[in-house]
């Protein structure tokens, strides 16, 4: 029998994790107390812990540059290969994966010397990389009409529809013979998932809770768990490395053409990501550091839109003003 692998969350990272050790082989079980459902059922306050239905979420690049740590180098490596896994898998799913290529644009007010001094050479690794030139007649090159912007960058890059994308893996993993468990509570740490009583299906045995002990752990067939993966984010495991950091965005009904980003020069940042699949586009958005408020604030939100339309009119096309489903 295959080695017997859990893994603890089904976000995005969960997910995939689920989704390549099957492929590798493996009995993956995943077990989580939150799974993907339609985002427009989803209520934050209780689903505050569940990150993947609020992310955009779109693929920014890191531009290549001799000064940038190693680090970042390593990232960068790693984008570019998902850049490519990102483009089979819509090319074979185009219609059910939630992925959608699209424009990417920056905009800086304040660049530094990974933009400004980014060697040529490097840059030709990014798919449809070229600088925006404000003087050009070409209207795709202009910069914001306020004038602070002076460094702009189109490429070629992706967005998701967190929901429809995670609900797609989640298919795919259970299509492929995966198991899922949902929870009644989160698991307090990990080594509880090397003791779930779990039958054949994956399911937990009957009157039994989550972290229950007795046995082995291994259930009627399902085989012993050799390995858990971690996947919960800050749920189980406390990491004194992390910091948690709020962001408030605003989902509007309108579509976008490109995501936009603009990084401005007092640090804050304004962005757009279109979310595809008739899921609207996300206009963003805050950066506030061990900040737990769930309350969106309506006087920020007024704040990113208004900005935002500044960056980005175009997104507006004849309507007076954007329309807003919901506060993220």
């Amino acid at each position: 029998m295959p080695h017997h692998v859990v893994v603890i969350g089904a976000g995005v990272i969960g997910l995939s994790c689920a989704i390549l050790l099957q492929q590798a082989g493996y009995t993956v079980t995943i077990v989580a107390r939150d799974f993907p459902a339609p985002f427009e059922t989803m209520d934050p306050s209780t689903k505050i812990n569940y990150t993947s239905p609020w992310g955009g979420a779109h693929n920014r690049w890191v531009l290549p540059h001799p000064s940038l740590p190693a680090t970042l180098y390593r990232e960068h490596a790693m984008a570019l290969r998902t850049f490519a896994h990102m483009q089979a898998l819509h090319a074979a799913h185009p219609h059910t994966a939630g992925i959608t290529f699209l424009k990417g644009i920056e905009y800086l007010e304040a660049p530094g010397p990974a933009y400004l001094e980014a060697p040529p050479a490097l840059l030709r690794d990014l798919p449809g990389f070229r600088l925006l030139d404000p003087s050009s007649s070409d209207s795709s090159d202009s910069f914001p009409r306020d004038g602070r912007v002076v460094w702009g960058c189109e490429y070629d890059t992706w967005c998701v529809n967190p929901m429809v994308y995670c609900a797609f893996l989640l298919r795919r993993f259970v299509h492929r013979g995966g198991r899922v468990v949902q929870l009644e509570r989160e698991l307090r740490r990990p080594e509880e998932a090397f003791a779930l009583p779990l039958v054949g299906d994956g399911t937990l045995r009957a009157g039994a809770g989550a972290g229950a002990g007795g046995g082995d752990g291994n259930g009627d067939g399902v085989g012993e768990v050799a390995a858990v993966v971690n996947a919960s984010g800050t749920g189980i495991v406390p990491d004194p490395d992390m910091t948690i950091t709020r962001g408030q965005t605003c989902l509007v009904a309108e579509d976008c053409d490109a995501t936009v980003t603009r990084q401005n020069a007092d640090g804050s940042w304004t962005f757009c990501v279109p979310r595809g699949f008739e899921g609207g586009t996300i206009i963003g958005g805050t950066k506030e550091l061990n900040n737990w408020d769930p309350k969106p604030s309506v006087e920020v939100r007024e704040r990113l839109l208004s900005k935002f339309i500044e960056t980005y009119p175009k997104i507006l096309g004849d309507k007076p003003k954007l329309t807003v489903i919901r506060d993220i």
